[in-house]
């Protein structure tokens, strides 16, 4: 096959993905009972119901012509390894492995090396302590510029090391301070937030941005489509773009949903309620593209 990897966009056509299916990060009820409360979960998932709403996501998934890849059963990572997007980022020069802000999720890069490894997708750098970065908080605006959110999960050294680690395959990296919000505890990301659903147009909760990103945005020419106050919680704002202006987003949430319409947006739903809602966890952090592409 022709390019492996490459994903320093957010919007182009998912080539290649990385997912867990729960069956492999959940493994048994028992375990997801035990450590639902431990991870700070808003509830138990249904072991079952979890894997046969993920089918969907992945039928989606497939045919949007999305080649996945899942990574295999791990005794050393948690629930949250459903959650694939955050372990690493990917550049056009390979993959960048995450320091979890998060401890129980720190083995996740690990494995997920190992994984890239297997399918000759390189590994250019690994934040180190006491840098954390999660992929969670990384936008990339275009090819050349990425915004980094700055919180609880990823601070100002992990933030450093980012950019050493990309040198001059980024023009600029913009750090986007984050709120408190409700906590250390809770998961709070930049794209908590944000979600591009094309080069011109993204969805935003703008009562969580700085004043000086959400300007830089529209400075840009970029569109902003607002989460009401009453979608946020049900995760409204966590949208995946499969490929421009065509998206997968958590059934439940009418008013984005109809607002994505009105610009043209091509919108599918799934219900979200045990591999989503549970562990605030949306279709963008359930996967990892790590090839868009037009070609």
């Amino acid at each position: 096959m022709g390019q492996k990897f490459g994903c320093q966009n957010m919007v182009d056509p998912i080539q290649r993905v990385l997912m867990k299916h729960p069956k492999d990060a959940y493994q048994y009820q028992a375990k997801v009972n035990e450590q639902s409360p431990q991870l700070h979960y808003f509830g138990v998932p249904n072991f079952e119901k979890a894997q046969a709403d993920y089918e969907k996501l992945v039928a989606f998934l497939k045919s949007a012509g999305a080649e996945i890849h899942f990574l295999p059963a791990d005794d050393s990572t948690s629930l949250d390894s459903v959650y694939t997007h955050d372990p690493c980022v990917i550049s056009n020069d390979g993959v960048i492995l995450c320091t979890m802000g998060k401890d129980a999720r720190v083995p996740e890069s690990k494995a997920m090396a190992s994984y890239f490894e297997s399918i000759d997708v390189p590994i250019l750098g690994r934040i180190e302590s006491p840098g954390t970065l999660e992929g969670g908080d990384v936008v990339w605006i275009n090819e050349r510029t990425v915004a980094v959110g700055e919180g609880y999960r990823s601070n100002a050294e992990g933030i450093r090391q980012f950019k050493n680690l990309l040198g001059n395959h980024v023009d600029e990296i913009i750090p986007v301070p984050l709120p408190h919000w409700t906590g250390p505890a809770d998961c709070l990301h930049l794209m908590s937030n944000i979600s591009p659903i094309d080069h011109d147009l993204y969805l935003v909760y703008s009562r969580l941005l700085p004043v000086s990103f959400r300007k830089y945005l529209l400075d840009r020419q970029i569109k902003l489509i607002e989460v009401p106050d009453e979608e946020y919680d049900s995760m409204g704002c966590n949208v995946l773009a499969v490929a421009p202006r065509k998206v997968i987003m958590i059934e439940g949430n009418p008013i984005t949903h109809k607002r994505l319409e009105n610009e043209g947006v091509d919108v599918h739903t799934y219900d979200g309620t045990e591999i989503s809602i549970k562990g605030s966890g949306g279709p963008t952090c359930l996967t990892r593209p790590f090839l868009r592409s037009n070609q």
